[in-house]
């Protein structure tokens, strides 16, 4: 079956598509992207990542915005075209091309959308079940980390820092010694005491939606989150840690900077949260995730 994408209004062959090399987002990276879950052929949380599409839109005061209803009618269409039952759809928009280099933008953006979806195993997969290697490295990032910029040179360098020391992934740490996130997750640590602590919202992480999923999935359980700052140090020294993402979901991180956390499997905390979750998305836990059980 030919992979479909969806560019600019035209539903085009993956391999055909094309866009300007005087796109500003080849250019300047200046653009936005989502990338939305797909779990039983249902994307998981579309809503709230075109909310967030359209936030960091405006932050970055594009002005003309996307067509909301034609996006989610693509988003559907992709994952039918493709035959996507568990994986993603990818959303990319772009101030768009003019034929030129400035680095003035234009007061009316004549807008690049592109959009494909891809299969990819969400919940059974190795760093789900056993728990994934992290090392922390330090956060080079720009300032305005709460918009999702196609701009990502510094977290693919991070991560390809990681796999180069053995790691699977890596969370980046402030010049004041704060955690900030994971390189494309949200990271969370859980103390010897049992509390749960994420970073609070704010311009120096994503605001993510599996993250504030998450909040609602655990808070109808009457389970209590804590948003605070925490050291490199605390996290290595904490009882359990998970990041969390749209194609992750919830992923246990077992080992910090070469230090085991939960004896280096996921503690009873991680699969806890694990199974709220796969259970908030209409996942058959028995069947498709029975290691959370232990």
């Amino acid at each position: 079956m030919t992979r479909q994408a969806w560019l600019n209004g035209v539903y085009i062959a993956a391999e055909e598509a094309r866009i300007s090399p005087f796109d500003r987002g080849f250019l300047f990276a200046d653009g936005v992207y989502e990338v939305t879950a797909v779990y039983n052929s249902q994307l998981i949380d579309m809503e709230r990542h075109l909310d967030r599409l359209e936030r960091s839109l405006r932050e970055l005061k594009f002005g003309t915005m996307p067509d909301r209803k034609e996006l989610e009618d693509v988003h559907r269409k992709l994952v039918s075209a493709n035959g996507v039952d568990e994986g993603y759809v990818y959303l990319q928009v772009t101030r768009g091309a003019y034929g030129a280099r400035d680095f003035v933008a234009p007061d009316n953006p004549r807008l690049t959308i592109f959009m494909f979806a891809e299969k990819r195993a969400l919940i059974d997969t190795p760093s789900a079940r056993n728990g994934s290697r992290i090392v922390t490295l330090p956060d080079i990032r720009w300032a305005r980390r709460d918009i999702k910029s196609v701009g990502l040179l510094a977290q693919a360098l991070a991560k390809t820092e990681a796999k180069a020391r053995g790691a699977d992934d890596a969370w980046l740490v402030a010049p004041d010694g704060f955690v900030t996130e994971g390189a494309s997750s949200n990271a969370w640590i859980v103390t010897k005491d049992g509390e749960i602590i994420t970073r609070a919202i704010s311009n120096m992480i994503l605001a993510g939606v599996t993250r504030h999923a998450l909040f609602d999935a655990l808070g109808q359980k009457g389970i209590k989150l804590t948003e605070r700052n925490f050291t490199a140090d605390e996290a290595r020294n904490a009882a359990e840690a998970f990041s969390t993402a749209a194609t992750g979901l919830v992923t246990p991180v077992v080992e910090i900077d070469g230090v085991q956390l939960s004896d280096g499997k996921p503690g009873p905390t991680t699969r806890m949260v694990q199974k709220a979750y796969y259970t908030a998305i209409g996942a058959d836990v028995p069947k498709t995730a029975p290691w959370v059980n232990g």
